[in-house]
């Protein structure tokens, strides 16, 4: 991870190159390698000021996540679709992006609470950085969730 850049793109930025890339790496993820046949592409990320933030490693995409726009969400920023490609896994990256993630949050939508659909259990992993889960366990896609809330974007 000697050349780790960050990009945090509206979705008007976006190329079709670009796009097609995280959603490639998205199935990868999320449809192939947890054995979990869905609809990946739910028609939330080109719409509102839903933003997605890239880590790469040279060319390569190697940590994605989404910022739902908190004016379609409730008042809440929705952070989605956390991932990590393969070959970074292990490196620390997955909390770069978190933290990387919060950042921008602060930055966009100041003060604004901020709420994720985290896997159940990862609940420790993200009370780190001031989650606290909101609801009972449920099943999404047949993995157990747990909706996490995080009471403003600052860090701490």
């Amino acid at each position: 991870m000697s050349s780790l850049t960050w990009h945090c793109l509206h979705h008007s930025e976006l190329d079709t190159a670009t796009l097609y890339e995280l959603l490639a790496l998205r199935t990868q993820v999320f449809v192939v390698e947890q054995n979990c046949p869905y609809l990946e592409t739910d028609g939330q990320d080109l719409v509102g000021d839903t933003c997605h933030l890239l880590a790469r490693d040279g060319n390569a995409l190697v940590g994605y996540l989404r910022l739902l726009d908190p004016q379609r969400m409730g008042g809440e920023v929705v952070i989605g679709r956390v991932l990590i490609a393969e070959q970074a896994r292990g490196s620390g990256l997955g909390h770069r992006l978190m933290e990387q993630a919060l950042a921008e949050c602060s930055q966009r939508w100041p003060g604004v609470a901020v709420y994720l659909s985290a896997q159940a259990h990862l609940q420790g992993y993200y009370g780190r950085y001031g989650f606290a889960a909101v609801t009972e366990v449920y099943l999404e896609d047949d993995i157990p969730h747990i909706g996490m809330r995080r009471a403003t974007t600052g860090l701490s």
